[in-house]
């Protein structure tokens, strides 16, 4: 049903992430697809990477670690921002666009008085893209 399955992944954080990427797992060993994990870095030095290069690097070798510990296929691809804050939404329908998935795995954060200002992001993407969006919380 599924053959790519884009997974956002903010390395800042990616202990917090650790049930939608099992879920994610679980979804690509069921239907043979292949994972593709998608990170946005800012321009300038982060608490992650010195540099954007850098950021792919660590990015490409947690997608390699996920494919072991999890026994699928996977790549990743990522972007770079001046301001990842608010260019999130766009980059991540630029990488469904582009990688060609068809399912959209993502963490959730518990909502707050803030989602009904500020629609999430699994929301924006839901709205704007014809990829189905599975949002893990």
């Amino acid at each position: 049903m599924y053959k790519k399955i884009l997974v956002p992944v903010d390395l800042t954080h990616a202990e917090n992430l650790t049930k939608a990427l099992d879920v994610a797992s679980e979804l690509a060993k069921q239907w043979q697809a292949q994972l593709c994990y998608v990170g946005i870095t800012p321009e300038t030095p982060s608490p992650v990477a010195h540099s954007p290069e850098e950021f792919g690097r660590k990015l490409a070798a947690f997608a390699e670690k996920q494919g072991q510990s999890h026994n699928v296929k996977t790549d990743s691809i990522y972007y770079v921002s001046t301001d990842p804050a608010i260019d999130i939404n766009k980059m991540l329908r630029k990488a469904i666009e582009e990688s060609g998935a068809d399912l959209v795995v993502m963490a959730s954060h518990i909502p707050n008085v803030l989602d009904y200002v500020w629609a999430s992001h699994g929301g924006w993407i839901a709205e704007h893209s014809d990829t189905s969006v599975f949002v893990v919380r």
